[in-house]
């Protein structure tokens, strides 16, 4: 079910978001909704070719098993 939020922008911030939402011919909710998940798309969260990267990253691949292994040890202590 979607949810309805209130969200306050600036006249300036308003008026670029609203001729972007009209170029593409959609609500400006929808506009911003957009843009939102391509933010977090590209901001949060790993591509195809970063991923490959990791995989194919042996000694990066060794460090992180032997992180988890020390994890499930208790080894080590949590630094904030």
């Amino acid at each position: 079910m979607s949810k309805t939020i209130t969200l306050r922008l600036s006249d300036e911030n308003y008026n670029v978001f609203r001729k972007l939402a009209d170029r593409d011919n959609r609500p400006i909710s929808n506009f911003i909704e957009t843009a939102v998940k391509r933010f977090i798309e590209h901001n949060i969260y790993v591509d195809e070719f970063e991923m490959e990267e990791i995989r194919n990253n042996t000694e990066l691949n060794k460090s992180l098993k032997r992180g988890l292994a020390d994890m499930k040890l208790r080894k080590g202590r949590l630094v904030e």
